[in-house]
């Protein structure tokens, strides 16, 4: 049976985290950090990632942790999921990324350590778009339904239609594209990662629907959820940019349900959208302020699920 959520979780712990100014062009979620030194900002950032680890091994999470490396400098290296994404029958699919500092993350030695635990048949690349100038940023930019084999996606510099094709051609996925946009300084800009607007879970979707200016899309992206028996969840514009779309339904010990998101995501929620998503799944959030306002990135984007299956 195809699994939708996992107990699997891959992190990368950092050793020099601090703003990327290449994605930081299309990334209007990064904010500079004035009068802060690069030490302690990184001393924030390890404090925050380990307590964030440490919560979500409390819950029975399995959290297999590898440390960043301080050369090369990979200062986005805490978000994986960008770079690879894992699969039940035994593959790893590795993705074309838009900056160039960020394609140093993609690392053989940690493919290797996870050989070590988990099944790993075959290793797909799709990184040879880069040199088209072509990108598909993994689980950023792919919402994968996995058990529905329907992969949703907004376009934009990071989330290619011909990419996006090429990803589904191989496994056998069928596309939802949509424009997903953001107000910045009194323009509609695309939003650079699909998981930045919708999470999608077993049974529910969390999605902002105002951010999908086109209604016809709109109405597509509604009527594929409903269709696949998924409660919608929606969030405004205002929650979005406190990152709550940026969540993940993980399993914890005894395969509870969790729902993992930042504090700032969390304390966004009102009473009633909190209600919805706890028949999903018990709401975990942990504090990550400082890499949310210099990474541009949450909670999700720092666990990649491992869906292979364990030796």
């Amino acid at each position: 049976m195809t699994k939708q959520i996992t107990n699997n979780i891959m992190m990368i712990r950092p050793v020099a985290f601090h703003m990327n100014e290449q994605t930081a062009v299309n990334n209007y979620y990064q904010k500079n950090a004035e009068g802060v030194t690069p030490e302690d900002i990184q001393k924030e950032a390890l404090q925050q990632f380990d307590a964030f680890v440490e919560k979500l091994r409390a819950e029975g999470v399995n959290v297999t942790v590898f440390d960043d490396t301080k050369d090369p400098s990979t200062p986005d290296s805490i978000f994986p999921n960008n770079w690879i994404s894992f699969h039940q029958d035994g593959v790893i699919r590795l993705y074309p990324m838009y900056a160039e500092n960020r394609r140093l993350e993609r690392r053989n030695d940690i493919i290797e350590g996870l050989k070590q635990s988990f099944k790993i048949d075959e290793v797909i690349s799709f990184t040879n778009w880069e040199e088209k100038s072509a990108y598909l940023e993994g689980t950023g930019s792919l919402l994968l339904d996995r058990q529905n084999k329907i992969a949703y996606a907004a376009v934009s510099e990071r989330t290619m239609p011909n990419v996006l094709e090429d990803f589904c051609d191989e496994a056998g996925f069928d596309p939802v594209t949509f424009h997903a946009l953001q107000t910045v300084e009194g323009k509609r800009l695309p939003i650079y990662h699909t998981n930045v607007m919708m999470c999608l879970g077993e049974a529910f979707a969390v999605v902002c629907l105002d951010s999908i200016d086109d209604l016809e899309e709109r109405e597509n992206l509604v009527e594929t959820l409903e269709e696949t028996d998924k409660e919608i969840i929606e969030i405004s514009e205002e929650q979005k940019e406190q990152f709550a779309g940026n969540m993940l339904q993980v399993l914890g010990k005894d395969d509870q349900r969790l729902v993992v998101m930042s504090s700032a995501a969390f304390y966004s929620l009102n009473d009633d959208q909190k209600a919805q998503l706890s028949k999903h799944g018990k709401l975990v959030h942990s504090d990550i302020n400082t890499i949310e306002k210099l990474g541009g990135g949450s909670a999700r984007c720092m666990m990649a699920e491992i869906f292979n299956p364990k030796k």
